[in-house]
């Protein structure tokens, strides 16, 4: 007998689109949709560990299956899942403390951004990409909007570990500065949609020039990772309306400081003596 569905009604629509490609499934991306259907607006609940273990494989499975029923991937699926929920029945400390559920819901959407890394982004990748940067004798660092705290902070970073960067406020400089980047230089730019034009089309003048080019996106397919030369995926859609770039930029950082302690790994003593005059620097300034 088949197993029952716990959609609702408001669900039925994901459901049938659900079931209408199972048949397109084997074996373990069969399982994954089973436990969607079984599970609806529960998934939000669970990370893709958790779906991975309710279907019996491992999570690049659950995201495959995801990518076969014609999504992005889990978090897109979830998301999907959670809006045509009907709406919970609002928690009475909730309802009296506005802060209380801002305060949960920005954490839940943290960590939902957090658990997507292990899927999203490989050591391969993360690898990869350092070891552009590594060989670039300049690094041009792109952003815009709430990207730019990310630039700024990748900027700081690079230079602390002895690597000249430039990361230009004016995206039109910044659009020069990509113009003229040589072949022996990088460009790492920071879109959490990868479709923000400026950055894109910086990438694009500093691709056409030879130069590496490493995207820091929440996005696997966009026109950023079109033009990159290396990409490093992690913070997708959050499921907290409004809070999207907020989450994703919490991923970006993280991912920004692994790829800080791989380039301190690779540059070995050089980048232990920037360090040390960071410090120095840093120290001048504190009471």
């Amino acid at each position: 007998m088949e197993e029952r569905s716990e959609f609702s009604p408001l669900e039925s629509q994901l459901a049938a689109h659900i079931r209408a490609h199972l048949g397109e499934l084997r074996g373990t991306e069969a399982r994954v949709a089973q436990v969607v259907l079984t599970r609806g607006a529960d998934l939000v609940d669970l990370s893709v560990s958790d779906v991975a273990a309710l279907a019996g494989t491992a999570p690049s499975s659950v995201v495959r299956a995801c990518q076969r029923l014609g999504f992005r991937g889990y978090q897109e699926l979830k998301i999907a899942a959670v809006r045509q929920a009907p709406a919970p029945a609002p928690d009475p400390a909730d309802t009296r403390d506005p802060a209380a559920r801002a305060l949960t819901d920005t954490v839940r959407a943290a960590r939902e951004a957090l658990d997507g890394i292990a899927t999203t982004l490989t050591a391969e990748d993360l690898r990869a990409a350092a070891e552009a940067l590594n060989a670039a004798d300049h690094v041009l660092v792109v952003g815009a909007g709430l990207s730019g705290a990310v630039v700024l902070d990748a900027a700081y970073r690079l230079r602390a570990l002895g690597i000249r960067a430039d990361s230009p406020a004016d995206p039109l400089t910044a659009q020069l500065a990509a113009a003229q980047l040589p072949p022996t230089a990088a460009c790492l730019a920071v879109s959490h949609t990868g479709s923000t034009r400026t950055v894109v089309d910086a990438a694009r003048h500093a691709r056409a020039n030879g130069a590496a080019v490493v995207a820091l996106t929440g996005y696997a397919r966009s026109p950023l990772t079109e033009t990159a030369s290396h990409t490093l995926v992690a913070g997708g859609q959050d499921l907290v309306f409004g809070l999207e770039t907020t989450a994703s930029r919490i991923a970006h950082l993280t991912v920004l400081d692994a790829l800080t302690l791989t380039l301190l790994t690779l540059r070995g003593e050089p980048a232990e003596h920037a360090l040390r005059l960071s410090a120095d620097v840093t120290a001048d300034h504190a009471y």
